[in-house]
């Protein structure tokens, strides 16, 4: 399949139009069908698409900016590679963007099919398409023919529960552990999904007890491991083997490789594998990821943390270094640390963390932090109770800090 091929399959009206161009073409939609449809044309038109979220904050906003001008022709991308971009949260607070092409796109769509024993997905679509998450959930229909069907969370949330009409394959949904967390409050909700062929549940650390409420209810769960950089899921546990009562990320898909490397860090390959983070290529087979993992006698994979401090929340990618670098431009405060603690709602929640003995002013701060879209806010401010814990040279160590905030919170419940 070539680019033209996947414009069509996506409902363009029109062939490709290669036309090399001086910038790329950004997509900030939210609604679903404009975006399916902005999409569509993209793709047919040619040259650099960038996805982007519509309620970035002025941060992120100028870091697209300046990304979508970083336009070069090179041999890859006179040979159509890499074209389309999708975003991801990177170190320091810096904003990524995988690059990706209708080859990697297929092998993960194929990948998945050959692993669940689908001809056709048909998907409920609530998580946002300019996610990988999301976005997968509509191609997967759209490359094997079946049926996508975009719904708006807000309303399911608030009960309102499409019918769906049958189809050989079942239906497929994408949460994250937030939204299975809402809908399991709800006995309607419960039967809704446990009509679902597949619950695929990513995009945060999801707590046992929530896998347990699943499993009571008999819902058909599949936990995965993915990334962007993957375009999405690289292993995925079958429902059937988590109702029987395993808890791993499940086997390897058919498209891909998962090893354990140096430190037990989990290393990536496969043909779904991300071609560089924009405007750059990458030169290697295989990705080091920054979780850390294992693969038990089945070769299933189990992950065991995480190399950085990126916090994830409600499937939002949050990175400390980011958050903190604004508070600290308030001026408010000597010393903070963004923290993400664990939360049976969000997975983590975003907390940020400051000597006791600081009187930030919280009228500058709120407005300072208006810039960072809202799942990257705070939650919470916490003065600590007790010595900073920083070396001599300065740098605070974090599962220190962590403990301490843990420890205080309980104390005074």
């Amino acid at each position: 399949m070539d680019r033209a091929e996947l414009a069509l399959l996506l409902g363009a009206p029109h062939g490709l139009v290669a036309e090399p161009r001086p910038e790329a073409t950004v997509i900030a939609e939210a609604e679903a069908v404009r975006f399916m449809a902005a999409f569509a044309a993209a793709t047919a038109q040619g040259g650099v698409v960038m996805l982007a979220g519509d309620s970035w904050g002025e941060h992120e906003r100028r870091q697209l900016d300046a990304l979508r001008h970083q336009v070069q022709i090179t041999p890859a991308t006179a040979a159509g590679k890499g074209w389309l971009c999708i975003p991801t949260g990177g170190t320091g607070g810096v904003l990524k963007f995988a690059r990706h092409d209708e080859a990697t796109l297929a092998a993960a769509v194929r990948g998945f099919t050959q692993h669940f024993g689908l001809e056709r997905v048909n998907a409920a679509g609530v998580l946002p398409l300019h996610h990988v998450s999301g976005l997968m959930a509509w191609l997967r229909c759209a490359l094997t023919g079946g049926e996508y069907l975009p719904l708006d969370w807000k309303e399911i949330e608030a009960g309102v529960l499409p019918v769906r009409p049958d189809k050989p394959d079942g239906w497929v949904i994408s949460l994250v552990p937030t939204q299975l967390e809402r809908l399991l409050h709800s006995a309607r909700a419960v039967e809704w999904l446990a009509k679902f062929r597949l619950v695929l549940l990513g995009g945060g650390p999801v707590w046992p007890a929530l896998l347990d409420q699943a499993a009571a209810h008999r819902l058909p769960v599949s936990l995965g491991y993915g990334m962007t950089e993957s375009a999405a899921m690289l292993t995925a546990l079958r429902p059937e083997e988590f109702l029987a009562g395993a808890r791993s990320s499940g086997a390897v898909l058919p498209h891909a490789t998962v090893k354990i490397g140096a430190g037990d860090a989990i290393i990536i390959g496969g043909d779904s594998l991300f071609r560089g983070y924009h405007p750059q290529w990458r030169d290697r087979w295989d990705f080091e990821t920054q979780d850390y993992g294992r693969l038990d006698g089945q070769g299933h994979l189990h992950v065991t943390g995480r190399r950085d401090a990126l916090i994830i929340t409600g499937g939002e990618k949050v990175e400390p270094a980011e958050v903190e670098a604004v508070l600290r431009s308030s001026g408010e405060f000597s010393e903070v640390v963004v923290l993400g603690l664990p939360d049976t709602k969000w997975g983590q929640q975003v907390v940020a963390v400051y000597p006791g003995s600081a009187r930030p002013n919280f009228h500058k701060v709120i407005e300072v932090m208006s810039r960072l879209a809202v799942p990257k806010r705070p939650k919470r401010y916490i003065p600590l109770v007790g010595p900073w814990p920083a070396n001599a040279q300065g740098k605070v160590n974090r599962p220190t800090l962590l403990e301490q905030v843990i420890r205080q919170s309980k104390e005074r419940r």
